[in-house]
């Protein structure tokens, strides 16, 4: 397993704004993930869909918050559900280019990548579609305006071999992963996709 996964290792932080996925349209939290999640972590989501995941677990925890481990996984997606997000499902053929655009707010450096997750199991399937193993949104790049564009705006190419794994809506997303390395903190943004298996 790829380092997207890491321990928890930092409170929540009153700071609003980090990063996240502005195109394609990613996943939102509805009544579904209040439902799994509890209210009170799907309103900071909304409130800020650029949080970083070490943060929520806190919020889950809370008396009365109506978490329920069994159905909301916040280390996938933070825990917004696949039937908040049908309408938003991309339908993508098998080695197509796709455009992928990130908001960045609050720069801390670290790794990032997108991949491709099967949901089921909360693995990445292959290997990462692009990755960035340090310098991702450094803070000096950012405050001098000089952010590398292959940071923000870049095109990933859906795999020739999925098969039938992601043939079905809900199955697989694309997911942006971001970790900074000296906050010790995660950002996630996931895309419902669908991938016609390959002959």
């Amino acid at each position: 397993m790829l380092s997207r996964l890491l321990p928890i290792a930092a409170l929540a932080s009153t700071a609003l704004a980090h990063g996240y996925i502005a195109s394609p349209p990613a996943r939102q939290g509805g009544d579904a993930s209040i439902a799994a999640c509890g209210r009170s972590v799907v309103d900071t989501v909304r409130a800020d869909n650029t949080s970083h995941v070490e943060g929520l677990p806190e919020l889950a925890a809370a008396a009365g918050s109506g978490y329920h481990a069994d159905l909301c996984n916040l280390w996938l997606c933070k825990g917004l559900q696949f039937a908040d997000n049908v309408a938003n499902v991309q339908s993508y053929k098998p080695g197509q280019s796709v455009n992928i655009q990130i908001k960045l707010t609050i720069p801390h450096t670290g790794n990032a990548n997108v991949s491709v997750v099967d949901t089921a199991a909360n693995a990445i399937i292959g290997e990462p579609l692009i990755s960035w193993d340090k310098g991702y949104a450094d803070e000096r790049d950012f405050y001098a305006k000089k952010t590398p564009k292959d940071q923000v705006n870049f095109n990933v190419t859906i795999p020739e071999d999925l098969g039938d794994k992601c043939a079905t809506a809900g199955a697989c997303v694309l997911q942006w992963w971001w970790y900074g390395t000296g906050a010790r903190q995660s950002y996630e943004t996931c895309v419902d996709f669908t991938v016609a298996a390959s002959s």
